[in-house]
């Protein structure tokens, strides 16, 4: 496995241009995705200091004064794990206001801020926030993808690769972590994954909300693993535990503000009155929920239904993080009718532009695939620019454009293909 340390991050491009307009920027994204790292890399080279509230001893001094430690910061300064101190927003806010130079302060958090409106609100139209993902396929095949602009082009070309087979698993057992990465074997991800686990509940959530029972977070994350890619249900997630199930929604919440799981909206349209209203569940990362599940990439292969599941949260990852990079913001969404004609992904391009994308881990295609994109074709109108069907597999029907790769694994597999729509 290549060292990840050298691997490049595509949204370095974005924080650059952030900092050269913008007086605070944030990098929030899941513990150990590479966050201080791409800060401090970039704040290096422009000359920031760099404070870690990790550090005991710092965070007790911001916390005990907040506007006085943001008074004696240096000009510019990287703030790293900065919502473990939430009363800084507002001194921040304070010292912005005062002098709105662009680039005074690049900040990290492991905590999405826009779920936590305190800390939201309290920077609002002060600070650009730019999320980082564990590391892309692209990423690690140094080549930067084209997949969305593709999509939405409708620009693929047919070619024939070779089928994925196992290693297709290997890369979804694998995960994007860079530490995991780093590991020597699979043996080694899986302990890694497991102690991340472990501190990832300790600290952060902790720091987020006074909660007793944080022993019910591994397991519940473990059960949400298990539904990852299902329709969200609170009710079968609560019945292993003695809590109520407004309190499991809470949990789930608070799981999703660390990011380690994510809910994906239900897409809308006026057209459409028999439409699910459920968000679906994904879990943040492959590999973290390989390792929750206790399956390696031959358990994952040899157990079709699991492997269906989280190829589809790979996909839906891989290209999370493609449309981090994007200028154009891209939002995502699934669609599934009262019939059960469903599409896994629905992105959403400038809320003008609309794709399809289904994911499926047979080796062929067939028209039944296709039905929910006809649905959701129907339902878009204009709107609708492509439907893709991703499969493992080496041959397109005569009637389907084939793309290699999906570029966001490279040369190696998912082959999408699209029909006539």
């Amino acid at each position: 496995m290549p060292n990840p340390a050298l691997h490049p991050r595509f949204i370095r491009s974005r924080l650059a241009e952030s900092l050269a307009d913008t007086p605070v920027v944030l990098v929030h994204g899941p513990r150990q995705c590479g966050k201080t790292t791409l800060a401090r890399q970039v704040g290096d080279a422009k000359g920031y200091a760099y404070i870690s509230f990790d550090d005991d001893v710092l965070r007790a001094s911001a916390q005990a004064d907040p506007v006085g430690f943001v008074a004696d910061l240096p000009d510019k300064v990287v703030l790293d794990e900065v919502q473990r101190v939430p009363a800084l927003f507002t001194s921040i806010k304070a010292a912005v206001d005062r002098d709105r130079r662009p680039g005074r302060f690049i900040l990290t958090g492991s905590a999405n801020v826009l779920l936590v409106p305190r800390l939201a609100d309290s920077l609002a139209g002060r600070l650009e926030i730019l999320r980082l993902h564990p590391l892309a396929q692209s990423e690690l095949a140094h080549k930067r993808p084209g997949f969305l602009e593709a999509l939405f082009d409708a620009g693929f070309k047919a070619r024939t690769r070779p089928r994925l087979g196992r290693e297709l698993a290997e890369r979804i057992a694998a995960g994007g972590y860079p530490a995991a990465l780093a590991r020597p074997t699979a043996r080694r991800r899986a302990a890694w994954y497991r102690d991340y686990i472990n501190t990832q509940v300790q600290r952060d959530v902790r720091d987020l909300a006074r909660i007793g029972a944080l022993d019910a977070f591994p397991r519940l994350l473990t059960l949400a693993a298990g539904q990852t890619a299902h329709l969200l249900n609170v009710a079968d997630l609560a019945a292993p535990f003695h809590l109520s199930r407004p309190t499991i929604r809470d949990y789930v919440t608070l799981l999703a503000q660390v990011f380690l799981l994510e809910e994906l909206p239900p897409w809308h349209s006026n057209r459409l009155s028999r439409l699910i209203k459920t968000p679906k569940l994904h879990l943040g990362d492959t590999g973290l929920a390989c390792a929750l599940l206790g399956v390696d990439a031959a358990a994952l292969a040899a157990d079709r239904t699991l492997l269906g599941q989280l190829l589809e949260t790979f996909v839906f990852q891989e290209l999370r993080r493609q449309a981090s990079w994007e200028d154009q913001p891209i939002a995502f969404h699934h669609f599934r009718d009262k019939d059960s004609a469903e599409v896994d992904i629905v992105l959403e391009r400038g809320g003008q532009e609309l794709a399809g994308i289904e994911v499926k881990a047979a080796a062929t295609v067939t028209a039944a695939d296709f039905r929910g994109m006809h649905k959701l074709k129907q339902a878009a109108g204009k709107r609708f620019k492509a439907g893709v069907v991703l499969y493992d597999g080496e041959a397109a029907a005569p009637s389907l454009t084939r793309l290699t790769g999906l570029e966001l694994v490279g040369p190696v597999g998912l082959e999408p293909t699209t029909k006539g729509l």
